[in-house]
């Protein structure tokens, strides 16, 4: 299983399903140096939904969703992206102040009870309407099972990476001590040597 967009931050995905949500918050442009944006275009997004499809599929044991996206859904999916990359920023800060508005913070899902007797959900739609409801679902199974409150975005500035803490208090704020967290302790150490 490869989280296409997750892997090349050199980063361990996010357990099961929530690393849908991690990979798709990580076809952002970031790092150092800067990964191109995944979701600039209808056939780079394509790309990495068909490959995200396929990793969501083998980590939850469920048939890989066929995925069609257009230039419209490429454009809706980018804001659906930058708003939840808004929440997760501010929840990695321990921010409570209400979210910013952004598209599509709903989508259509169905409870299903499966063979074993376990009800999932199950995301309704097309395109990028499911690709949505896949994200949206596993963000939520991700919260009751209390594993979302450790997906968290680099708290540099410059950085925009999407990482699973897996400190044991939960405390991590860099996607990587040695690049992101080495360089802003370094600038906070500077501005106080200017301000003596």
């Amino acid at each position: 299983m490869t989280w296409t967009a997750t892997e090349r931050y050199r980063l361990e995905p996010a357990p099961g399903g929530l690393g849908l949500v991690q990979d798709l918050l990580n076809t952002v442009a970031a790092g150092a140096p800067a990964r191109p944006d995944l979701l600039a275009d209808v056939t780079g997004a394509q790309g990495w939904a068909d490959a995200a499809g396929t990793a969501w599929a083998a980590a939850t044991g469920r048939p890989a969703p066929h995925l069609v996206l257009d230039a419209e859904g490429v454009d809706e999916l980018r804001a659906f992206r930058e708003g939840l990359h808004d929440v997760a920023a501010r929840a990695g800060r321990g921010e409570d102040a209400a979210p910013p508005p952004f598209p599509e913070r709903s989508a259509a899902v169905a409870l299903r009870l499966g063979e074993d007797g376990v009800v999932r959900l199950e995301p309704r739609g097309t395109g990028r309407r499911h690709l949505v409801a896949l994200v949206l679902a596993e963000l939520y199974e991700g919260q009751r099972a209390d594993t979302a409150r450790r997906l968290k975005t680099c708290r540099n500035p410059l950085c925009r990476v999407a990482f699973y803490d897996r400190s044991r208090n939960n405390s991590g704020v860099w996607h990587d001590v040695k690049t992101c967290g080495n360089a802003a302790n370094l600038r906070a150490y500077r501005a106080r040597q200017r301000e003596r």
